[in-house]
């Protein structure tokens, strides 16, 4: 039996628009992600990044819920949940962004939207950011709007997904410049798509405005791009480690400030603008850090899969950091990691001990991004 009853699933935790037709297309296992089933096995893992980096894969990320913030203050109210200076944000253009508590914590970082003037979209990570802006625009005194429309992105990654892009929606979708969107249809089902995703490969997200359509539209997509290999897929931990890549609540939390992930370029304290932190990671600047977020190159047999909790780093006998993910590159044949590290330890070349699941192994710390530093693939 193919479907929800498989999986002994009840209705507490919601189902995307695309759950069947995920099932139908060979999803063998789950995790819960903002309240919602996510797909995150369909049969290989590492078949999955092959397919990623060589063709394309369609991922169902209905998980990314939007936040819209809509009305006379919208843009003033989101300037106050960010640190980044969105002064220059024009309608159509996308912003990596972090939003940040009053002590600098990270409480998430989504993809900002901006579809009007006067309305955005935060495309979340998995935490309650719907919560968060109800909250602070109780008290806030502008005239806004938070509700979570019916929205629900597909992920379609991978070096061809563009060729399956222009298959759907034509030539002039070629033009969708890295980090814009646009408005389409396809026969009829209303569509955003936008040039980002969650792979640092070339890739869009179709962000579904009517969850009606949802297996139909997954239906379209698979067959105009079954000429050019595409393999339904999830998103891949090998891809997104080796492009170092934030999974919230595993790389940062609300105890986690930018200037530790090297993240200072979406702090903007000298932009005039007021947001929530300021003050606090205006000090933090100039105290400065005690732990940074470092890459680590694990040597030994290849890990097989990925840390299911953080993993402690030792060095000189001392506990000084964590991994907070992990895995096996196949494609560079080393298995690499993401760590936090006290900053005394986080040179590059320094020799650490990893204690895993395992057992102990050495370690070397390096940069990050793992691959691909600059991101040329992404934004080709």
């Amino acid at each position: 039996m193919t479907n929800a009853q498989t999986f002994g699933f009840g209705t507490q935790i919601r189902k995307s628009p695309y759950f069947d037709a995920t099932v139908r297309w060979g999803a063998t296992a789950f995790s819960v992600y903002n309240h919602m089933y996510i797909p995150r096995d369909f049969g290989n893992p590492e078949q999955n990044f092959w397919n990623l980096i060589n063709d394309a894969i369609l991922c169902d990320v209905a998980v990314e819920r939007q936040v819209e913030i809509a009305g006379p203050d919208a843009a003033r109210f989101v300037q106050m949940l960010t640190p980044r200076d969105l002064s220059k944000l024009a309608v159509g253009q996308c912003k990596y962004v972090l939003i940040t508590n009053a002590d600098g914590g990270i409480l998430n970082d989504p993809i900002l939207l901006r579809l009007e003037e006067n309305r955005f979209w935060l495309s979340l990570a998995d935490s309650d950011i719907l919560l968060w802006a109800q909250g602070v625009a109780v008290h806030s005194g502008m005239d806004v709007t938070i509700h979570e429309p019916d929205v629900s992105p597909l992920q379609l990654q991978g070096p061809k997904s563009g060729e399956v892009m222009r298959a759907l929606f034509g030539e002039t979708i070629m033009d969708l410049k890295y980090y814009w969107l646009r408005r389409v249809e396809l026969d009829g089902i209303p569509l955003i798509v936008s040039r980002t995703g969650w792979s640092s490969e070339l890739g869009y997200e179709i962000y579904l405005q009517d969850s009606a359509h949802g297996d139909v539209l997954w239906e379209k997509i698979m067959a105009a791009g079954r000429p050019f290999g595409l393999k339904p897929g999830h998103t891949s931990s090998i891809r997104r480690i080796e492009g170092g890549m934030l999974s919230y609540h595993a790389d940062a939390d609300i105890t986690t400030n930018p200037y530790e992930l090297g993240l200072d370029r979406l702090v903007h304290l000298d932009s005039g603008a007021e947001f929530i932190g300021k003050a606090a990671l205006q000090r933090i600047k100039e105290r400065g850090v005690s732990r940074r977020q470092v890459g680590l190159v694990i040597d030994g047999a290849p890990l097989s899969g990925p840390n299911t909790s953080f993993w402690a780093i030792h060095r000189d006998g001392a506990v000084i950091g964590k991994v907070t993910s992990a895995i096996h590159s196949p494609r560079l044949q080393q298995n690499i990691a993401l760590a936090m590290v006290g900053v005394d330890h986080g040179a590059i070349g320094t020799q650490v001990m990893v204690e895993t699941g395992a057992g102990l192994r050495s370690a070397t710390v390096v940069d990050r991004p793992f691959h691909d530093p600059k991101k040329t693939l992404a934004a080709a």
